[in-house]
């Protein structure tokens, strides 16, 4: 893939192409966003430019270098990743062994760290090391939709590009095109992605409209007032991590919707505008405070949930929090 065909970051692209012609480019760079908007993408196409043997900084996809880094095989284009939930020491110790050595290939060595944010702290203390004493012929790229979890002295170090949500036509555009899905669920879908085409990708293979009306018709039953039917709410969340996050994303969502709306009476702005009379329900019926403790709540779950805390308990503290509004002392659904 050359640059030409990321989506939706032409001022990043342009910063990129724009450093390598000037031979400018920084011994690292940190590529920071919500995940799912080319991120990997665009380190991958950085990766086969600074290498292509065809192309003057950009990828020609045709090359042998380029055929390598697209089949992962390139020996001078090493990607990290996270074994579980963190990316270890030995990993770190590995690539500086490699580091001390020239290029096999290629004009550069280009070291991509997906969700470099997961780092134990002795593995990011022994990549300050690297990023402290820049070798000429190395090149590395960070890659995190957490960049505040990494320390300071990491984040002084690279260079920071910012990877911004994708507008809404530009996701609807890239699964018309990219993927022949008809205008309607494309529409919903880029509505539904949050900026995101790698969340819009991964609602089509998990049948995420299906899931998301049959959340949102549980919200807005008025047996959920019974704490009874609450608990019985949990139990359909399962204890599979990432199936309880994208639940709970939409109940997030949900809100959010509600609360523009009230705020704006809009309809532009929203998520889920296909399903606006339940949208308008909630805003009619819960105060812009309420809604905003709505999503507070659900934050501090998904926050909870993704630090590994106990799944049952925190959804059901979360559950108690929606129903009843401590302050004014009424119920929320």
């Amino acid at each position: 893939m050359p640059f030409q065909n990321i989506w939706g970051h032409e001022k990043q692209v342009s910063i990129l192409q724009s450093a390598m012609a000037r031979n400018r480019m920084p011994h690292a760079y940190l590529f920071c966003g919500m995940e799912g908007v080319g991120k990997k993408t665009t380190a991958l196409v950085v990766a086969k430019a600074m290498n292509c043997q065809k192309s003057r900084f950009d990828a020609c996809d045709t090359c042998p270098s380029c055929l390598k880094i697209d089949h992962r095989n390139h020996p001078d284009v090493i990607r990290i990743e996270p074994e579980g939930q963190f990316i270890r020491i030995q990993e770190i110790r590995d690539l500086q062994d490699q580091m001390k050595f020239r290029p096999f290939e290629g004009g550069k060595r280009v070291i991509i760290l997906v969700d470099a944010d997961k780092m134990n702290s002795i593995a990011a203390n022994a990549l300050l090391k690297t990023l402290e004493e820049p070798t000429r012929n190395n090149f590395l790229i960070l890659i995190s939709s957490r960049p505040y979890q990494l320390p300071m002295t990491i984040l002084s170090r690279c260079q920071q590009l910012r990877f911004n949500p994708l507008n809404r036509e530009t996701v609807f555009q890239y699964l018309r095109e990219c993927h022949s899905i008809a205008p309607e669920p494309a529409r919903m879908l880029a509505s539904s992605s949050g900026g995101s085409i790698g969340r819009a990708l991964e609602m089509i293979d998990e049948d995420y409209l299906s899931l998301r009306n049959q959340m949102m018709d549980r919200l807005s039953d008025e047996r959920m007032k019974n704490p009874l039917q609450l608990l019985s709410f949990v139990n359909d969340f399962g204890q599979d991590r990432k199936i309880i996050l994208e639940r709970l994303d939409i109940m997030r969502i949900c809100f959010r919707d509600a609360l523009v709306y009230k705020e704006t009476t809009t309809i532009d702005p929203l998520f889920n505008q296909d399903r606006l009379p339940m949208i308008r329900s909630f805003a009619d019926k819960l105060s812009g405070t309420d809604l905003l403790r709505n999503i507070i709540a659900v934050d501090r779950a998904c926050r909870a949930i993704d630090q590994n805390a106990n799944k049952s308990l925190t959804l059901e503290a979360m559950m108690f929090k929606l129903a009843l509004n401590e302050r004014a002392g009424r119920a929320i659904f």
